[in-house]
């Protein structure tokens, strides 16, 4: 009787306790945090369907203002300028033309100090002037410390100079080491039509790695140029273009003068590195301008004396803007355009002359008194490098330092 009294008041035992299932049990704080965070069905469909209407709607919106359908390979890996815009129907061809320079097609780095405008000498072969072009993208530096890549004739900016004689019978061969197709056009010249260079019209464009001659009589003198003629609005504006300058049979036919200053323009596109043909249109403004090659303040300095006439030939080598180019120091007279001597009843004087693209002035300019006189563009944004301007000046800006 004793034991099963205190067998009693011991309570039940473990294993006399009743069962429970898990759901009697109360849960934990853990179980808890596992319950509200657990994804259900329900969430997932309508997470499903927002992602899928975001997604739709973001290719509706893209497709609605860019062409889908153009790949990266359509446009070679096109590197387009900061704040270009481009609509839906932007062509890939588009895209190329005003892309910039790709710098895994640079062949040559040229020397900061290099010069462009050399003469270039010919062969003669029996009665012909042989002269010898190579086109290939470069890096050329038109600051000291601004390197621009660049497509080059020769491996200068600009290309070498070509000089003949009116009465020439001449040779030029054009080797293309571009990546791209490219042709020579001769501007001014008469020349026979299928050596005019217009590319896809009279001729076909020169593939990379091939060479074509170009054969003519030379019938003109004065001031004349020549430049690429396939993409020209990019080639060009990126660098292929030279002086081509023709001496009368009769020397006397030239005015006389003390020195020669030949003066080529152009504009440069440069950003975060990379350099694109500089037009004008959105994101390919230029922000950088040259007169042979050159900004200032490394621009040549032109030394003459008191009294000295220069006969200055402005060559309209930009591709896509007009300079207004005046000269300090007193007026001076015209001469000559696009490659037109004029009578000598007809001669004018100014101080300012408007070179567009393509066109060409030869002037006379005396030094009157000793001094630093300038040469610039008057267009003031022209005169800075990107914005900037350096030891008073910049871009299209040199000087005629006169002695007495």
């Amino acid at each position: 009787m004793a034991d099963d009294e205190r067998m009693k008041s011991m309570g039940p035992s473990k294993k006399s306790q009743p069962a429970t299932s898990d759901d009697d049990q109360a849960p934990s704080a853990g179980d808890s945090e596992d319950v509200a965070f657990r994804v259900t069905r329900p969430q997932l469909v309508s997470v499903l369907l927002i992602s899928v209407v975001a997604l739709a709607g973001g290719l509706a919106l893209a497709a609605a203002r860019v062409n889908l359908a153009i790949g990266a390979r359509d446009v070679d890996g096109a590197v387009m300028p900061p704040g270009m815009i481009m609509t839906r129907d932007t062509p890939a061809e588009a895209m190329r033309d005003m892309a910039a320079v790709d710098p895994d097609a640079i062949t040559y780095r040229a020397a900061v100090e290099a010069r462009g405008d050399q003469l270039l000498e010919p062969v003669i072969d029996g009665n012909v002037k042989v002269f010898e072009l190579e086109a290939a993208v470069i890096e050329w530096n038109i600051l000291d410390y601004e390197r621009v890549m660049a497509y080059a004739f020769n491996r200068q900016i600009p290309g070498p100079r070509i000089r003949l004689t009116q009465g020439d019978r001449v040779r030029i061969r054009v080797t293309n080491s571009l990546p791209e197709p490219t042709t020579v056009h001769w501007h001014g010249l008469i020349v026979p039509n299928a050596m005019d260079g217009p590319a896809e019209i009279t001729q076909d464009p020169i593939p990379p790695g091939d060479s074509f001659d170009y054969e003519f009589d030379v019938q003109q003198a004065g001031t004349f140029f020549y430049h690429s003629h396939s993409d020209v609005d990019r080639q060009q504006a990126l660098g292929l273009y030279g002086a081509l300058i023709i001496d009368p049979t009769d020397p006397s036919e030239t005015p006389a003068y003390d020195q020669e200053l030949i003066i080529q323009l152009q504009e440069w596109t440069e950003r975060e590195g990379y350099t694109y043909p500089a037009m004008p249109m959105e994101g390919l403004m230029p922000n950088f301008f040259t007169i042979n090659g050159k900004a200032y303040p490394a621009t040549e300095t032109v030394k003459a004396r008191v009294g000295d006439r220069l006969l200055i030939r402005f060559i309209g080598s930009n591709s896509g803007f007009i300079h207004p180019m005046h000269i300090h120091g007193g007026p001076f007279t015209v001469v000559a355009t696009d490659g037109v001597s004029l009578p000598q009843g007809g001669w004018y004087e100014k101080d300012t002359i408007n070179v567009a693209p393509g066109e060409r002035y030869e002037v006379l300019w005396t030094a009157r008194e000793p001094g630093r006189w300038l040469l610039h563009c008057h267009i003031n944004h022209h005169t800075t490098n990107d914005n900037v301007e350096e030891e008073g000046a910049g871009g299209l800006t040199m000087i005629i330092d006169v002695s007495g």
